[in-house]
């Protein structure tokens, strides 16, 4: 019966414990925009052409995107790779190539 009682005032007193917040720093408000940070630095990614950059660059036209400069190697050569080509008209073309097979993303 000892056990029972001890058992229980310990089950309160971990539950008493567990309910008790602790105090928190108040937020700072949201910036206006005329707070706003200053805008950042675009990061730029040279051009690299890739083993499938031919191949990009014939999936591009077929989706009406052509491009003096062609496609570049996004990431790092390998198995998966992703290719990017600034169309002519301003929008970009991206594809994503498996094992040398390409699909527009």
């Amino acid at each position: 019966m000892r056990r029972l009682a001890l058992l229980v005032a310990c089950a309160s007193l971990l539950g008493a414990c567990a309910i008790v917040k602790s105090p928190t720093a108040p937020m700072a408000p949201a910036p206006s925009v005329a707070q706003a940070a200053p805008a950042q630095l675009i990061e730029r990614i040279a051009f690299r052409p890739g083993i499938s950059s031919v191949t990009v660059e014939k999936l591009g036209k077929l989706q009406a995107c052509s491009s003096n400069e062609g496609a570049g190697l996004v990431t790092e050569p390998g198995p998966v790779e992703v290719y990017r080509m600034v169309c002519s008209s301003g929008k970009v073309f991206m594809a994503r190539c498996e094992l040398r097979q390409c699909r527009a993303m």
